[in-house]
């Protein structure tokens, strides 16, 4: 079992950055699939990237390919998620996740959730 905490939210403007980041409880964290996710005020919550154990392999939505890096350090037990040329529509509440072994990009197939940190992009 992980548990998950993510930080690193704020207010940015259009055209800016943030970087995300979640850190994991346990020794095991090297044996899980990353992934983070976001919801908009009312909408479903979405896929944004996802990343393998070893952080070899990685995998990004539409939307966000180009603009976000999804990275990880196992010996901190934390993944990150860069986010530069943030737009407006990029306000969401931001979740990571877990699952074992390998990545995915549906939420159905993750097994641990964080709390959340909100990114807020406007002028």
């Amino acid at each position: 079992q992980v548990q998950l905490v993510e930080s690193g939210g704020g207010l940015v403007q259009p055209g800016g950055s943030l970087r995300l980041s979640c850190v994991g409880s346990g020794r095991t964290f090297s044996s899980y699939a990353m992934g983070w996710f976001r919801q908009a005020p009312g909408k479903e919550r979405e896929f944004v990237a996802t990343i393998s154990t070893s952080g070899r392999s990685t995998n990004y939505a539409v939307s966000v390919k180009g603009r976000f890096t999804i990275s990880r350090d196992n010996a901190k037990n934390t993944v990150y998620l860069q986010m530069n040329s943030l737009k407006p529509e990029d306000t969401a509440l931001y979740y990571c996740a877990a699952r074992t072994y390998y990545i995915a990009d549906a939420e159905t197939k993750y097994d641990y959730w964080g709390q959340g940190t909100q990114v807020t992009v406007s002028s």
